[in-house]
């Protein structure tokens, strides 16, 4: 496991800690209105949830330990990430 697994597994063991980045950049939208900003806020929110439903077992069982559905989720958080920073960077340098 590389130490990148081990930060994203953290969101998996404490799916609320997820809130933090949807946080983070909702209040950069907020400050400084990007929409990659605001997308990238709502997409770590909804991870959030996700995560959360997944833990509490409501959308399947035990039998639940490959989740595939993490091949999709975790570059599309990073894709969003990612052109919010540059984003609310470009932005902020051109001002």
């Amino acid at each position: 496991m590389t130490d990148f697994d081990g930060i994203l597994t953290i969101f998996i063991a404490h799916p609320l800690l997820a809130a933090v980045p949807a946080v983070v950049f909702t209040t950069a939208h907020l400050i400084r209105p990007r929409r990659p900003a605001l997308v990238a806020g709502l997409a770590w929110g909804a991870y959030a949830v996700w995560e959360l439903v997944v833990k509490r077992r409501h959308v399947c069982d035990a039998a639940c330990n490959i989740r595939v559905d993490l091949l999709l989720i975790y570059p599309a958080l990073a894709v969003a990430s990612i052109a919010a920073i540059v984003a609310l960077i470009r932005n902020h340098s051109e001002s």
